[in-house]
């Protein structure tokens, strides 16, 4: 039986690779645009490793998504589960890694769609959204803006699907 059940709103995870930076931006711009375009969603984030668990996110990530007027210091890191391949409708990877550690995770009856976030955009299929965890602060605001289109793209398809 299928966690998912007769749910008619979408569920969508955002992975990383620690679940405090990438993803837990991406689940906060994307909790941003569903609220503004009047979507409901079941949205959330985790990582593919285990070091950063019951963290909130980075302060750097909560510094650039408090300057775009959302709060995700709430948000606390987890890490991926098989079981998440049934909760969700579609997973959404940062980059090839992660991609590729959620693929070897994945069960065979898994219900979830599995993508690169950047998939969505037109011309940027198969890129990686940046990791700007060992990099200068003005890192995230690049993040932000690539996981702010993913978000605006997962808008458009989840209002026209419904």
């Amino acid at each position: 039986m299928s966690d998912r059940g007769e749910r008619t709103i979408p569920a969508i995870l955002f992975l990383c690779l620690g679940n405090i930076c990438r993803s837990p931006l991406a689940e906060g711009a994307a909790r941003a645009a569903f609220a503004r375009a009047g979507i409901a969603a079941h949205l959330d984030s985790a990582g593919t490793g285990d070091w950063h668990v019951g963290r909130p996110p980075d302060r750097r990530a909560q510094a650039e998504a408090r300057r775009r007027g959302i709060d995700i210091s709430m948000l606390r890191a987890r890490q991926l589960s098989s079981r998440d391949f049934h909760r969700f409708d579609l997973i959404l990877a940062a980059d090839e890694v992660n991609l590729r550690d959620a693929l070897a995770l994945r069960p065979a009856d898994a219900e979830a769609e599995l993508l690169l976030m950047l998939d969505l955009l037109p011309g940027r299929t198969g890129g990686s959204v940046t990791d700007p965890y060992y990099g200068a602060d003005d890192g995230f605001a690049a993040t932000w803006d690539d996981v702010d289109a993913v978000a605006a793209a997962l808008v458009d398809r989840f209002s026209a699907s419904g």
